[in-house]
């Protein structure tokens, strides 16, 4: 009898999680990024992720065109040269020393960014997924379960930063999951592992914080007001990221919202009225039974 009650009642039981071992993430400094799409190569290969075909996008050197349930890591190329009507720069003088060179007005400049899940802190993906499949591992790291994922949709739909999609192949939601089966074995992800200029790195939040703030005043220093760490702290209406950015303009350049905010700050509305539409249908059930109730 104890047996088939222990039967009964073990898939409802939940293992033993994990012990939590030290927060992870990525910081990606934009600043050294040279668009060689090493992170999205590496990355496939590890995941065993299948190409998403050679589509010419008329996007500069981008044929991936955006994160998918199949690209986890997208190389981001962002051009900002003046239009093609203006009139040509004039040739440089030949006879100028290196200083000179290096301090000579640029007419324009590539903006490369890795872009990657975010690994939110407090992740509306995982308060919208009905099923539990999407967790904080024990490296602080958003993962999906995919064998618990029903395919619903609603972490797509959550996702401020459009990183969610399901698979053309199984219906179920697929994202970056920071190589948790190489952290597992103390090795570094596949992309930070391949990035050739130290771009994308991987650590301790707490040391990458500490080194993104000191890298933030470095390029500053080098003539670059406008740049920025984006996510490596909490914000009035989103949590912080656990791979965060160095930005050298406005984040929506890089197509990155510039104050995220999280959806279900949205819906307190629908949650009142969708309790006081319960309320009411209770209230004329009960009213109904005891209407019909003899005597």
């Amino acid at each position: 009898m104890a047996n088939l009650l222990r039967d009964l009642l073990y898939p409802f039981t939940r293992p033993t999680p994990p012990a939590s071992r030290r927060a992870t993430g990525f910081f990606t400094d934009t600043t050294l990024c040279i668009g060689c799409k090493a992170c999205e190569v590496a990355c496939k290969q590890w995941n065993q992720l299948p190409s998403d075909g050679f589509n010419f996008t008329a996007n500069s050197y981008d044929n991936t065109a955006q994160l998918s349930a199949t690209t986890w890591r997208h190389v981001k190329f962002l051009e900002q040269f003046p239009p093609s009507d203006s009139a040509p720069p004039s040739p440089p003088d030949m006879n100028l020393d290196l200083r000179s060179l290096l301090m000579e007005a640029q007419n324009g400049r590539w903006l490369m960014m890795s872009d990657v899940c975010k690994h939110c802190s407090a992740a509306p993906c995982q308060m919208a997924c009905p099923t539990g499949a999407i967790i904080h591992n024990e490296f602080d790291d958003v993962y999906i379960q995919n064998d618990i994922c029903n395919g619903c949709g609603y972490c797509v739909a959550a996702c401020p930063f459009g990183v969610i999609s399901r698979s053309a192949f199984d219906g179920h939601a697929h994202k970056c999951t920071l190589c948790y089966d190489r952290q597992r074995d103390d090795l570094m992800p596949a992309c930070a592992k391949a990035c050739p200029t130290e771009s994308i790195r991987f650590g301790p939040l707490d040391e990458l914080h500490e080194h993104a703030v000191g890298r933030l005043e470095e390029v500053k220093a080098r003539g670059f007001k406008g740049a920025r760490l984006y996510g490596d702290r909490a914000s009035d209406t989103y949590s912080a990221l656990g791979a965060f950015f160095l930005l050298l303009d406005e984040p929506s350049r890089y197509g990155l919202p510039d104050d995220p905010d999280t959806p279900q700050r949205h819906m307190i509305g629908d949650y009142i009225r969708g309790a006081a539409g319960t309320l009411i249908w209770v209230a004329i059930l009960a009213i109904a039974v005891i209407a019909r109730a003899p005597g």
